[in-house]
């Protein structure tokens, strides 16, 4: 009977007190009741709107994975390994990344990573270089890593891009430390976003068009001479969601009479920047 310690007994009944007490103090008892509180917060001007986003983005981040972020193997932007260094600019200039994946034969093997400031420096010197002899290590990450964990070890490492692969070693797409962040402040714009600052629509093509995704639907119709209107969206991004059925992720494109659309910047509360290509070269009824 000495052995059946009377105090595990009565352990359930102190904790439905404790659960009892916490339900009248008014305390949160999970993620849920927490942002409820956060929210009423912002409803009696405790707290601003920006702030709320953040607050709900650092706690989305830790509750998230890699593989829930990540730029798909496909959609990556990538340089072989024996690649020259001339070869590389045309595709270099087009993107405007600042690192590239290099990879051995094909996408699925990665071994470096080709920072451009190491191909401006190195390529004066010799163009006959190949990306091998100047790329770096590889930052590697399992698709199941949680995003707070990624950003901790990407701050302290000083690496702005992780290489995310499978459960069988192999490249399963990247993530860089932009995206993470933009989980948590939303999107993040630099000079190398090339749209512009005031207005909805910067053409870079006579057939490509950089869209904000806030774009009015009908301001859209006006400008691409379509006809998109309805009363179940009121942008051009609600409109991409309505196509895609889920909230689109980076890289995500659809075709919609002869226009492709393709999401370009994305978080997973709804989609900032959409790039638009058309196959013909009417705007607004007028040639361009």
């Amino acid at each position: 009977m000495s052995d059946e310690q009377p105090p595990s007994r009565t352990a359930p009944g102190k904790r439905w007190v404790e659960r009892i007490s916490q339900l009248f103090s008014g305390e949160p008892q999970d993620l849920d009741d927490l942002l409820e509180i956060l929210r009423e917060a912002r409803e009696n001007h405790l707290l601003d709107t920006d702030a709320l986003s953040m607050i709900e983005g650092v706690l989305q981040v830790s509750q998230m994975r890699v593989r829930d972020i990540m730029i798909p193997r496909v959609q990556m932007v990538v340089v072989p390994k024996d690649a020259e260094l001339e070869t590389i600019f045309p595709l270099v200039i087009e993107f405007c990344h600042s690192r590239y994946p290099v990879i051995d034969g094909d996408r699925s093997k990665v071994v470096g990573v080709l920072l451009a400031k190491d191909l401006l420096a190195r390529v004066l010197q010799n163009k006959t270089m190949t990306v091998q002899e100047i790329m770096r290590h590889a930052c590697v990450v399992p698709e199941s890593k949680r995003l707070n964990v990624l950003l901790k070890e990407l701050r302290t490492t000083g690496n702005h891009m992780a290489i995310v692969v499978d459960e069988y070693g192999q490249a399963a797409g990247l993530v860089t430390i932009e995206d993470v962040l933009e989980e948590i402040v939303g999107e993040i714009e630099d000079e190398h976003d090339d749209h512009e600052d005031e207005g909805y629509v910067f053409q870079r093509s006579a057939n490509e068009f950089m869209i904000k995704a806030l774009m009015p639907i009908d301001e859209f119709d006006e400008y691409f001479s379509t006809n998109f209107t309805t009363d179940e969206y009121d942008t051009i991004g609600g409109f991409l969601v309505s196509q895609l059925e889920h909230m689109p992720k980076k890289g995500e494109n659809v075709l919609v009479d002869n226009m492709r659309f393709e999401v370009v910047r994305a978080d997973n509360r709804r989609v900032h920047l959409i790039k638009l290509k058309t196959q013909n070269n009417q705007v607004a009824g007028k040639q361009i």
